[in-house]
């Protein structure tokens, strides 16, 4: 493999994992944690081989993105070169059958992003019954990206009896946290925390958001550099800029969370063989990048966390190699930068971008031009297709009539009450037509439904101003006999308010009303007292109370349902009408 001094982590890490103790690691990318903990799982494993059942892991590691989880799996396949042991990969945006496929007769590693493998799980492709060694690599980084539940899912699953490595750029109180409840009396190893390697020259430039393109262009063109990784922190800004950079003559691509992992994988190894001079990346889908001797790191746009910071310029500066990490500083970005060297505990170089103040050259506003331009006619090609198969559809009689001409001149009328009244006319007219439409399709009228049959004494004090509700068919009709006349919904005389049912009991003795005994006994002449109680309504405006001796009563609640009737009902505008809802 080529290692001839091992790292800091490394002298650390693989004697307490030799020896089975948990390990607790805060270290930065680009240190050799893969090797810490792939070589001693390996020799452990040769150690103590094991037979490979079906379905079978020996080791799970969980990595917060793919590119992180194939950069592991390529390393473990190279420590393993040579040996029996095999390694497998799993995560998402691909398809899940190959994958099942090669889980079929058991693996030794298991590298896999937690959404993929709860998903081979709960399909029972995998056992993860048996697993001895749980390594969780960037840990920080899956708390960040909202893989807590999953890993807390993955934890019910893998067995308790286990050796846990966790590695993590920082210790936060989130990992600590976690930590706590993963791993038993841990071995800490923290190395180099949030700082940057010495072998990265870092260097700054001051200048305008809007010249921040122009100054990249010629920095790779006149420096003549073979292989940039730019970061931006919007996908569409990375989409953005590559698209720049391919019009300026400079072959680029972008990868982020919304490109297929077909399509990260190939921009990938074109940026490794040099067939992509420039890859823009966001910072989440950079994570787990290694390309070897990577020379230049360009950050389009500061970091909002400066840990990022840290992150990003790691790509370059690993294994011993000199690197050139260059930043952008727009003046709303000072203050990002300042954090950063509060962070580094140093300053980072600014100097100003001379010859970039003022407007955008021509031939870059030109391009901008060219492009915006682009876009629109892109857009009203698009429109024209949508109107080409609209106006084919209604000639084949397979879409509605056109819209009156009063709602096309909707838009049109500056007096707001004109183009209210047009519009009420228009959508009038649209549901007329449908209707008629949906009859005449069917062949033959609908027919109205059956009104219910309400009894009246169901209905006794349900309602003040109870009256039998119109049939289905009376409201059709008349919304059938449509006069061609501007219908307005907010009239009054087509509003109603309703007001709640259910009255609370009130045992106040002024809000009691009366009852003959011949009242009562016509409503309880079939009920016998002495079996069963008087019935109480369903309706909740009225309690029955019965006395055996004295004139019998019963709560009825006026003052909180026909006063307030008449209170509302008066205060009313002409023509609109006041109901009670059941609840």
């Amino acid at each position: 493999m080529g290692y001839t001094t091992p790292t800091p982590v490394q002298i650390q890490a693989i004697p307490a994992l030799l020896q089975g103790r948990d390990i607790l690691a805060a270290a930065q990318t680009g240190t050799g944690k893969t090797a810490a903990f792939g070589l001693p799982l390996i020799t452990r494993m040769l150690n103590s081989p094991r037979q490979r059942s079906a379905k079978s892991v020996r080791a799970l590691i969980l990595a917060p993105t793919r590119e992180l989880a194939a950069q592991i799996d390529e390393n473990i396949r190279a420590y393993a070169s040579g040996t029996s042991l095999k390694s497998t990969l799993v995560f998402g945006g691909v398809n899940i059958n190959p994958q099942t496929a090669e889980l079929e007769s058991g693996t030794d590693f298991l590298v896999a992003t937690p959404g993929r493998l709860l998903d081979h799980a709960g399909q029972k492709n995998v056992d993860l019954s048996g697993v001895e060694f749980l390594v969780l690599d960037e840990a920080d980084r899956m708390l960040d990206m909202g893989f807590i539940h999953d890993i807390k899912k993955i934890l019910k699953i893998v067995p308790a009896v286990r050796q846990t490595l966790l590695f993590s750029a920082t210790f936060s109180d989130e990992i600590k946290k976690l930590a706590s409840g993963l791993l038993t009396d841990p071995v800490s190893v923290e190395i180099a925390r949030n700082k940057e390697s010495t072998l990265i020259e870092q260097q700054a430039w001051s200048i305008a958001k809007k010249r921040k393109r122009e100054l990249l262009r010629d920095l790779i063109v006149d420096n003549n550099w073979d292989q940039v990784l730019v970061f931006a922190r919007m996908k569409h800004q990375a989409n953005r800029l590559a698209e720049q950079l391919n019009t300026d003559g400079i072959n680029a691509a972008a990868i982020h969370g919304n490109k297929s992992q077909s399509a990260r994988t190939k921009a990938l190894a074109g940026f490794k063989d040099h067939s992509i001079r420039v890859l823009v990346a966001t910072d989440i889908a950079a994570r787990g990048l290694d390309i070897e001797g990577l020379p230049h790191v360009v950050n389009f746009e500061l970091p909002n966390v400066p840990e990022d910071y840290v992150h990003r310029i790691g790509r370059t500066g690993r294994a011993g190699v000199p690197g050139h990490a260059v930043s952008l500083v727009s003046p709303d970005e000072k203050e990002l930068l300042t954090a950063i060297e509060r962070l580094l505990k140093r300053k980072i170089p600014l100097e100003v971008a001379s010859g970039y103040e003022g407007e955008v050259p021509e031939d870059i506003a030109l391009d901008n031009k060219k492009r915006d331009e682009a876009r629109a006619e892109e857009l009203r090609k698009m429109r024209e297709a949508r109107r080409a198969v609209r106006s084919r559809l209604q000639k084949a009689g397979k879409a509605a009539p056109a819209k009156p001409a009063e709602t096309e001149s909707v838009a049109k009328s500056t007096n707001p009450e004109d183009r209210f009244e047009k519009k009420i006319v228009g959508r009038t007219r649209k549901a007329l037509q449908s209707q008629t439409a949906q009859e005449a399709k069917k062949g033959s009228p609908r027919k109205s439904p059956q009104p219910r049959v309400r009894r009246d004494d169901d209905n006794f004090g349900n309602r003040i101003d109870y009256k039998p509700a119109a049939s289905r068919s009376r409201i059709r009709s008349k919304a059938g006999s449509w006069s061609g006349e501007p219908v307005d919904p907010f009239a009054p005389e087509h509003q109603a308010i309703f007001l709640p049912q259910s009255m609370p009991r009130d045992d106040h003795a002024s809000r009691r009303v009366r009852f003959t005994r011949e009242d009562i006994a016509e409503h309880a002449r079939s009920f016998d007292s002495r079996k069963k109680p008087f019935p109480r309504r369903t309706s909740n405006i009225i309690s029955t109370v019965v006395t055996q001796d004295g004139p019998a009563s019963a709560r009825f609640d006026r003052s909180r349902s026909a006063k307030r009737f008449e209170s509302v009902s008066s205060n009313l505008p002409p023509g609109m009408k006041l109901k009670f809802r059941r609840r």
